[in-house]
């Protein structure tokens, strides 16, 4: 393990549009304060073929799967553990190299989805064992999935509504939820007057990109997200898409009072499990967090390809 630590490797955040990523100047800083001479970099990849041939690559230490790759690339590794598979998305992949070098596959999104609604509002006013509530979540994709296991399993909200314009991805998320230890009650809200009738989501999560609506489906997405947020009660909001940093999700509910977490957040909560499973344990004690929050705050500040 210290021969191939030694050596230059490289990591890599791989999907369609990462170019924008604010992720390689604290993962480039992590590697330095660990002792590695690995570099980390946001590489496009076009096609899963372009993905695969990247994390075969002997030089490759570990792979940050993003879309559109987190269901697809699942079947063409050689291990996924019980977390991704209960999920239903990866969207890490580490090595094991035991004589024989294997592509695993594991999930820390839903990391980042707890950390950033427990980030804000009153702690005492959190669902719980004893007092559960409903979430809602918006999209319903390979980011929806972990979003999902993070409130159903540690967030207290067995019921969550989904909003989504694809009733297939809304059956297939329903679907892949009944692996999940704690299975929730997924609603999937068509309409307004649906949504009048259900109690006001403590959480929302948006995990779609930031589109005008145009569509007549999209559009009434829109419309029941603003219904809910325009309600009295207000829990918290977290935006996974952050390009741009404030989007139209971010702006709406914070003028509907709403606290607000932005999807650059998501990507510091899962820093330690990334780099426990591209290091190793003991390698990882040497880790410097709060450095590594640093840099990710500072660059999603100057990134000019998030703010906009």
């Amino acid at each position: 393990m210290e021969q191939s630590q030694s050596e230059e490797r490289t990591l890599h955040l791989v999907g369609v549009g990462v170019t924008h990523s604010i992720a390689p100047e604290m993962h480039n800083y992590i590697a330095k304060s660990l002792g590695l001479p690995w570099t980390f970099y946001a590489t496009e990849c076009p096609t899963l073929e372009d993905l695969l041939a990247l994390a075969k690559k002997s030089t490759t230490a570990g792979l940050v799967v993003t879309m559109p790759y987190k269901n697809s690339v699942m079947k063409h590794l050689d291990e996924i553990d019980d977390l991704a598979t209960i999920i239903g998305a990866c969207n890490n992949v580490y090595l094991k190299d035991d004589g024989h070098r294997r592509l695993c596959g594991t999930n820390t999104d839903w990391r980042g989805v707890q950390g950033c609604l427990l980030e804000k509002g009153e702690e005492n006013n959190r669902p719980s064992a004893e007092s559960p509530a409903s979430a809602l979540v918006v999209g319903a994709g390979g980011a929806s999935r972990a979003a999902v296991y993070a409130l159903a399993n540690h967030l207290h909200c067995p019921t969550i509504y989904i909003l989504n314009r694809d009733d297939q991805e809304v059956e297939s998320l329903i679907n892949d939820s009944r692996r999940l230890p704690a299975i929730p009650n997924i609603i999937h809200v068509k309409t307004l007057k649906e949504a009048e009738t259900l109690p006001t989501p403590h959480y929302v999560v948006g995990t779609v990109p930031d589109f005008e609506p145009i569509s007549e489906s999209e559009l009434v997405v829109a419309s029941i997200l603003k219904h809910f947020l325009s309600r009295s009660e207000k829990g918290v909001l977290l935006d996974m898409c952050f390009k741009p940093r404030r989007t139209r999700m971010i702006k709406l509910a914070e003028q509907l009072d709403w606290p607000c977490v932005e999807g650059t957040h998501v990507i510091g909560y899962q820093i330690e499990e990334q780099w426990r499973l591209w290091s190793g344990e003991e390698r990882l004690q040497k880790l410097d967090r709060e450095g590594a929050w640093n840099v990710l705050l500072k660059a999603a500040e100057e990134s000019k390809g998030i703010n906009f």
